[in-house]
């Protein structure tokens, strides 16, 4: 009995486009013709093609069948390969799953920075974008730190620089350097990688510097920025401050 092409690939569940890319890769023999030109296939092409898709389904790709369905020596190895690729991306799909449930659960929006969807929806888009970066730049512990200082900061301060004009006046200024300047400075006591990051960078520290400069000039306006160096100014002042009293009594 012989089939046409597209006999066979209904016999095996696949596509005559499928059949003939195949052909093209050398996987499927190219059957005899017909007196009218068309391909008489046979139960060895149906097997062939059966075995293609089974090495498929199991995710051997295209350029490997032909060596992994000969069964050589390479097979095992290229099968071990293949399976920790599958279990990477199962672990990505569980993870990704992980992610969304997350995203459902604390109504973040849907590109929030990983790990952070709890706190997402209170921030502004700057403080999103700059989590985003700082996630490529550091490691797990310190991200960890970060979310406990977004978790414990003083959102209507936040709320008022992410509303700050480019123009405000110095007195707004200084005002609000005033307030987020305690928050600063207990996250310099309780985080002391803040003033030191090195061993939780994954790339250079001049890399690391020059990108989150970048930045913060780009996502701030001025004012905002303005705001964020005098509280640090602040915020080291008052931590000096504790050090002499501390020296002092002691």
């Amino acid at each position: 009995m012989a089939w046409s092409t597209r006999e066979l690939a209904n016999l095996a569940g696949t596509t005559v486009n499928t059949i003939r890319h195949n052909h093209r890769l050398g996987l499927l023999d190219v059957p005899e013709r017909k007196y009218n030109g068309y391909k008489e296939y046979e139960v060895r092409h149906l097997v062939r093609v059966l075995r293609i898709r089974r090495l498929v389904d199991l995710g051997v790709p295209l350029s490997q069948i032909g060596e992994v369905g000969a069964g050589g020596d390479s097979t095992p190895d290229a099968l071990r390969e293949l399976d920790a690729e599958l279990a990477a991306n199962i672990e990505r799909l569980q993870q990704a799953r992980s992610d969304i449930a997350s995203i459902l659960r604390d109504s973040a929006p849907a590109d929030a920075p990983a790990g952070f969807e709890s706190v997402a929806s209170r921030l502004s888009e700057a403080d999103n974008s700059i989590i985003h970066i700082t996630k490529q730049f550091y490691d797990e512990d310190a991200l960890a730190d970060l979310l406990k200082m977004v978790e414990t900061d003083t959102q209507a301060v936040s709320a008022e620089i992410d509303a700050l004009p480019a123009d405000a006046d110095d007195a707004t200024r200084q005002r609000l350097a005033e307030q987020l300047a305690p928050d600063l400075a207990r996250n310099m006591i309780a985080y002391p990688w803040i003033n030191d990051p090195g061993e939780h960078l994954s790339q250079s520290e001049h890399l690391t510097q020059q990108t989150f400069f970048e930045a913060l000039v780009e996502l701030y306006n001025p004012a905002q920025l303005d705001v964020f160096g005098r509280a640090t100014v602040l915020a080291q002042e008052q931590l000096d401050g504790a050090d002499d009293e501390s020296g002092e009594s002691g």
